[in-house]
């Protein structure tokens, strides 16, 4: 993931009006990734090891993304989870309908199989 540091530092106002509203200076990728690890830290074993599994998994695949906008939501969208995790808010919160309706159909399958996960752990 090639981003320049005039891209972090603008800011976001991609995405939905709720948080994004206001200015946001994006981490860099690695202090992100680093930094989800860090919050995975406090959830139960196996949440840790699905979500560490997924976050490497995800930050792997878009290692070599160069298009701005799909790097920006891409760290938004991370930090994002980030902080919701560190604020505890995030058990039970349901996925925002705008963002459901933007993504792919491969998207919602990968959402699909998370939840899948998350239902059965021992699958």
């Amino acid at each position: 993931m090639k981003v320049s540091l005039r891209l972090l530092a603008a800011p976001s106002n991609l995405g939905s009006k709720s948080s994004l509203t206001q200015a946001l200076a994006l981490l860099p990728p690695l202090p992100l990734y680093r930094r989800i690890l860090r919050v995975h830290r406090k959830l139960d074993p196996e949440m840790r090891v699905l979500g560490d599994s997924y976050v490497k998994s995800e930050f792997r695949a878009h290692r070599n993304v160069e298009n701005p906008l799909h790097i920006i939501g891409f760290l938004t969208e991370w930090q994002l989870y980030a902080q919701k995790l560190e604020g505890e808010k995030w058990p039970g919160e349901k996925l925002d309908k705008s963002k459901l309706d933007k993504m792919s159909d491969q998207q919602i399958g990968q959402l699909y199989e998370l939840m899948q996960s998350i239902k059965n752990p021992e699958s």
